[in-house]
């Protein structure tokens, strides 16, 4: 499954999102501290769906 993250930047450091994956958002003070987060935050979140 190819899911495409989202990375902004903001005053505040990073915003991440999925897009197909509604609700699933983290940051982080670099792109590559963003990108570790959401990278974490999809894997947790398809786990989630896996247990329903």
């Amino acid at each position: 499954m190819i899911l495409q993250a989202i990375i902004e930047k903001d005053e505040y450091g990073y915003f991440a999102y999925v897009p197909q994956l509604q609700g699933c958002v983290s940051q982080g003070d670099t792109y590559e501290e963003a990108l570790s987060n959401i990278r974490e935050a999809m894997e947790l979140y398809l786990e989630s769906l896996q247990k329903e």
